[in-house]
């Protein structure tokens, strides 16, 4: 995950200790770049042993692929890896090797057998965006279970908690601005997960033309629609991290049109000249510094 970890725990302090190995485990499981995980053994063979707690994440992995018809695409990994974004090496890629990497992008050719993962030939998968949120998920699962009533983690800007404040208050939770400096606003929660996906977190020029890591697995080009973030809040911090991914794809338009048909999160939408929020955070979130001044459009259900 390669992300700066904080975490705050209103009990033992040794839960600290083991929260934080807990995600380091997860890590070296699900690392594409640490040639002893089980994912990269599976990228390297086409075909590796997993743990059962890693074929329950990629088995819910694959359901969000589903869900979201692909827009996030767990196999989009060739075609990151032609741009660059894996090693740093960044670069337009020439057209043909766009084709030939894009011809490896299917996410219903990933195969799980009691045990077993497998993927076609030339296949390779890439769990970064579901695996904080995952990791969130096992941490406050780890805490429920030892009795915790009380605490917060933020993984890299994914943010999960668990119940709210020990006074009782709500958490707020600030929602970075996508230009960098300082926050687009701040949503109150109780026990969930709010996380962000935006193409300022990573990107590289080129010939005057900035390009973002958030690759569309249809076209295999950085997803470019008007959006510069989305956050998704809700009660599983794997679905709001792999969605947060997902609607960012899509675009607002058709963004907008899933979240009306789903039941499970709320999002907010970050464009270049206005913010759009779903119903459900109309009393909890507030815009802030430049966009405070901005038109903030909320978002309703339609009831019939």
């Amino acid at each position: 995950m390669d992300t700066v970890m904080e975490l705050a725990v209103y009990g033992s302090e040794s839960l600290l200790a083991e929260g934080e190995e807990l995600i380091l485990d997860i890590e070296q499981r699900l690392s594409v770049t640490d040639s002893s995980s089980e994912i990269a053994e599976l990228n390297r063979n086409g075909k590796a042993a997993v743990t059962s707690e890693t074929e329950s994440l990629l088995e819910k992995a694959l359901a969000l692929c589903e869900r979201t018809d692909g827009a996030l695409d767990i196999t989009v990994y060739p075609v990151v890896r032609a741009w660059g974004f894996t090693t740093g090496e960044y670069k337009v890629p020439e057209e043909i090797d766009l084709i030939d990497a894009l011809a490896l992008v299917d996410y219903h050719k990933v195969k799980l057998d009691s045990g077993t993962a497998s993927l076609s030939p030339g296949m390779q998968i890439d769990l970064g965006s579901v695996a904080k949120g995952w990791a969130g998920d096992k941490v406050m699962e780890m805490f429920r279970q030892r009795g915790v009533e009380s605490a917060l983690l933020n993984l890299g800007g994914n943010v999960q908690a668990l119940g709210s404040k020990p006074d009782g208050s709500s958490w707020r939770v600030g929602v970075r601005s996508p230009s960098g400096d300082g926050y687009a606003g701040a949503v109150e929660i109780s026990d969930k997960a709010v996380i962000t996906s935006g193409g300022y977190q990573r990107f590289f020029e080129e010939n005057g033309n900035r390009y973002h890591h958030i690759i569309d697995p249809k076209t295999g080009w950085p997803a470019s629609n008007g959006l510069l973030s989305v956050t998704v809040i809700g009660d599983s911090g794997i679905a709001c991290d792999g969605l947060s991914t997902a609607l960012f794809v899509m675009g607002p338009e058709r963004a907008l049109t899933f979240w009306e048909t789903q039941g499970d999160f709320e999002a907010i939408f970050i464009m270049e000249d206005k913010v759009v929020i779903t119903d459900g955070l109309a009393d909890s979130f507030e815009p802030l510094g430049k966009y405070a001044d901005m038109k903030v459009e909320v978002q309703y259900r339609d009831k019939d």
